[in-house]
């Protein structure tokens, strides 16, 4: 065990040197790009340590609870990646249905430059381990919920009622949720360029 810990320290140490991400971090990351487009169970720990350049030994340190522990940080990883991404948007524009129309069209982009693989970070690994793995239901409800207070703020900043921002931003969350996932089976942003400026019209006639 102390050789192992030797070993990990060893290649933290070179990794930090490089610049690059450390060992724990290219884990995550690699694990939530993974689930994001194979699932929970079609992703085994194995080829997240071959593809993060990591050992299983390294994995098992960072994560004993193994892959639903695992699972669960790519979540969380996805959610941030998600945040900045909605942020930008929502900041992008003073007028929060320009701001929304910017975001489906952010997300129409960032789906067709994956060549329509990287659709959501979150659902595809939360809808496999429905009612199997409460933690990552329970980290998938959170970073919704993290969304939705997003566009709510961004809601309420513009003058829009407490209830109906409330409803709005589930609106806004699970419309975008569902066009993505319509633009990623048909390989068209047509879903997410329709929803957005339907999204934005239903915005404008509560202001």
């Amino acid at each position: 065990m102390n050789a192992l810990f030797g070993k990990l320290a060893c290649v933290k140490t070179k990794e930090k040197a490089a610049g690059g991400p450390d060992t724990r971090t290219r884990i995550v990351r690699t694990a939530s790009r993974l689930m994001q487009r194979q699932g929970y169970d079609g992703t085994g720990i194995k080829q997240i340590s071959q593809e993060a350049e990591a050992t299983l030994g390294s994995v098992y340190h960072f994560f004993p609870g193994g892959k639903q522990e695992l699972a669960v940080a790519a979540i969380r990883h996805g959610d941030e990646e998600f945040v900045h991404e909605l942020s930008a948007a929502l900041d992008s524009e003073e007028d929060p249905a320009a701001a929304v129309l910017a975001l489906s069209a952010s997300i129409a982009a960032g789906l067709r430059a994956s060549d329509w693989i990287d659709g959501c970070p979150i659902t595809t690994t939360s809808l496999g381990t429905a009612g199997r793995v409460p933690d990552i239901q329970e980290a998938a409800a959170a970073a919704f919920a993290r969304w939705r207070g997003l566009v709510h703020d961004k809601l309420r900043a513009s003058g829009i009622a407490e209830e109906d921002a409330h409803a709005l931003a589930h609106t806004v969350i699970s419309t975008l949720e569902g066009a993505e996932l319509a633009s990623q089976v048909s390989r068209s942003v047509e879903p997410l360029e329709i929803a957005g400026r339907h999204l934005a019209r239903l915005i404008a006639l509560h202001r």
